[in-house]
């Protein structure tokens, strides 16, 4: 069982990084150990003040504003291995500056715990960075989804890029090799997704007329053997996207293992394809400090690139027959 220790009556002022954060959600954060319902019912009863007043949960944090938490008792942290060391996490940086920080996120890695998953990428760059105040997920991808993912350093930055991907003006390209012969140069799919949850509490999205709207546009790269590489540009960001698209279609990404073929996926893991083959390629943005155009690339991983050469050296024989 965790110790628990006394903490005193903490009074400070908020600054740029928590300006605009619900006071809620801000105490989670600060208050690691407490739980929700605790955090809530010193809100209610007005033992947390912001500026000597009682505020609700639903209070936005402002710069200047002096926040006082009374005395709480807390859980202990329990030691344990450095996340990062039993990740073996070692992102390859793309780009950082004072409010971005872009890395290419490895296959096999969630982007944070939860569900089963005891750490992720934020956990793991927050305990290799304590000196950053401030580091959140811009965007998610899939577990098994390998490539491009932001985070943000600044509240202000975070917010700005919300805002960028909430107006459509973020563009978000992702490569995948499907099963079966695409046959248009570009195609735009514009089929709205239901998103459910079972009773195990997995996740499960389907194309269905009461889904969300989700336009992804689709176009050829090049064929592989048996297989068609696609660029995928997505103009929403629903969950499982390009996955559940692509499956309604007929063209299952290779290695998925929700929504793909699984006899094929078998038989592809024999052969060397041991992942989803779903790589986030590139990211546009406008800065969200200084609003210059950004462009992050990564390259597939070695693994992906490898698979396709070794599907088209048949191709490669048999046109020197």
């Amino acid at each position: 069982m965790n110790k628990l220790s006394k903490d005193s009556t903490l009074r400070q002022p908020i600054g740029e990084d928590a300006a605009g954060q619900r006071i809620d959600n801000y105490l989670m954060r600060r208050l690691k150990g407490v739980p929700k319902s605790h955090i809530y019912r010193i809100l209610r009863s007005g033992e947390v003040r912001v500026n000597s007043r009682r505020i609700g949960p639903d209070y936005r944090l402002q710069p200047g504003d002096e926040l006082r938490i009374p005395p709480i008792r807390v859980a202990q942290p329990v030691e344990r291995p450095s996340v990062a060391a039993a990740a073996g996490f070692r992102p390859a940086v793309l780009f950082e500056d004072e409010a971005l920080l872009v890395i290419d996120k490895p296959a096999g890695l969630a982007v944070h715990g939860g569900s089963g998953v005891s750490f992720g990428v934020i956990e793991a760059l927050r305990q290799t960075r304590p000196g950053h105040s401030f580091l959140e997920l811009v965007h998610r991808i899939d577990r098994e989804t390998s490539g491009v993912l932001m985070l943000a350093k600044k509240r202000s930055a975070l917010v700005e890029l919300h805002r960028q991907m909430q107006a459509g003006e973020v563009s978000k390209h992702y490569f995948t090799l499907v099963k079966g012969l695409w046959k248009e140069r570009k195609r735009v799919v514009d089929l709205p997704l239901e998103k459910k949850v079972r009773a195990s509490g997995e996740r499960k999205v389907n194309v269905g007329p009461a889904g969300d709207s989700a336009v992804t546009i689709f176009r050829l790269e090049r064929r592989v053997g048996p297989y068609s590489l696609l660029d995928a540009e997505l103009k929403t960001g629903r969950t499982h996207q390009i996955r559940v698209h692509l499956s309604h279609l007929g063209f299952p990404i290779l290695g998925d293992d929700k929504y793909g073929d699984f006899t094929l996926n078998k038989a592809l893991a024999k052969q060397g394809l041991k992942r989803m083959f779903l790589h986030s390629a590139k990211i546009g943005i406008r800065h969200p400090l200084g609003g210059g155009k950004l462009l992050f690339e990564a390259p597939l991983p070695p693994e992906l690139r490898g698979f396709i050469e070794a599907s088209l050296k048949p191709e490669r024989h048999d046109s020197q027959v």
